[in-house]
């Protein structure tokens, strides 16, 4: 006579069942994260990504499945909302990372304007939410022009070679060594226009750096360009707010606003007299959204 055996219990020394989903559930899973990879698509305009963007957030299984695909692709999820959709950044160690490097390397020459590109997106950043209840408030919209970007960090610029000056350092450095030259120097010396005949500006110009740097901030869905005026006017996104959010605690972001930057409203640069602080040293590779190389 053969003995009944229950099949539904697992044998002794089984692993537990997985609570992963169906095969189904990991391309859906997958199909969100790609969502969130296209930072200019918004939830609102497309019906199968606000369907599953409901289903991350109703279904916890399915989240734990999306946030896992995420993670190993290097991802990090940094919300996933109406407002936002599945907003994500790169970690170090991913093959979506943008290192500071390689963005410099594409619009520059020299390893000295690899310094005025990190301190454009420190400025962009710093200019948006200048107060840390601006980062905080989900409703906060920012407001930059590549002109008000450009003389804010001439002022910084300015009050940092005021104290050099008064703490008697030396403003000139060796010739034959530009790489060691603060970025706030180079800043200074270079043009801030450099128009061309025909009224271009030159990419090498201050105003041509920090318009490269909000070109890709807006083609990268961290900001929206509103305007011409002031050399282009731009707001700012949830996913941009999300990602200085994430990089807020940056020494060189830190000691940007340090300088006291005061709330701006319409692109307009203004700087409030500073406290007696560190010395502002920003590294090469310094910026937003980038990894140091």
């Amino acid at each position: 006579m053969s003995e009944n055996v229950d099949r539904s219990e697992p044998e002794a020394g089984a692993p537990p069942a997985s609570p992963a989903g169906t095969p189904a559930d990991a391309a859906d899973a997958a199909r969100l994260v790609a969502f969130g990879l296209q930072p200019k698509l918004l939830p609102a305009r497309d019906q199968e990504y606000a369907d599953l963007l409901r289903r991350y957030r109703e279904d916890p299984a399915f989240a734990r499945l999306a946030d896992a695909v995420a993670t190993g692709l290097g991802l990090v999820v940094l919300e996933v909302s109406p407002r936002a959709g599945m907003a994500v950044t790169a970690a170090e160690d991913s093959v979506f990372a943008v290192r500071m490097g390689d963005y410099a390397r594409r619009t520059a020459a020299d390893s000295g304007d690899r310094f005025l590109h990190g301190l454009a997106h420190l400025a962009v950043a710093a200019m948006a939410f200048p107060r840390p209840e601006d980062l905080a408030d989900d409703g906060y919209i920012g407001r930059v022009t590549v002109n008000g970007v450009d003389a804010f960090v001439r002022q910084a610029c300015r009050r940092l070679e005021e104290r050099a000056a008064e703490e008697g350092e030396n403003t000139d450095p060796a010739t034959d060594a530009p790489g060691l030259e603060a970025a706030w120097r180079i800043w200074v010396r270079r043009s801030a226009t450099g128009a061309t005949k025909d009224a271009r500006r030159l990419a090498g110009s201050t105003t041509g750096i920090v318009g490269k740097a909000v070109a890709f901030l807006t083609d990268s869905g961290f900001l929206q360009r509103t305007g011409d005026d002031n050399g282009g006017t731009y707001r700012t996104t949830a996913r941009y707010q999300l990602q200085v959010r994430d990089m807020a605690g940056s020494a060189a972001m830190a000691e940007l606003l340090d300088l006291g930057v005061v709330p701006v409203t319409d692109g307009t640069p203004t700087l409030l007299p500073a406290e007696d602080t560190d010395d502002l040293e920003l590294v090469a590779d310094a910026g937003l959204p980038f990894h140091s190389a």
